[in-house]
């Protein structure tokens, strides 16, 4: 993410899908807190869902796969 901080919940998501990593169905992490401030947990998870995304929180990051293939733990 760019230096300066977004103001709404809005810019944070446009930033976030503005990435050439979600644009090209790649993986994204964000920070769980900076989500629950800007956006909000249960918002954002909306979005994912509407967008068919999977996402995965570990030791404070969401992480994105910005795209509908299935997820499959290997270990």
């Amino acid at each position: 993410m760019s230096m300066m901080q977004p103001v709404t919940s809005q810019q944070f998501l446009t930033e976030l899908f503005s990435s050439q990593a979600a644009a090209t169905g790649a993986v994204i992490r964000r920070n769980a807190r900076d989500v629950d401030r800007f956006v909000g947990r249960e918002a954002f998870l909306a979005e994912m869902r509407r967008r068919g995304f999977t996402v995965v929180e570990n030791a404070g990051q969401l992480v994105v796969f910005c795209n509908r293939e299935p997820i499959r733990r290997l270990t």
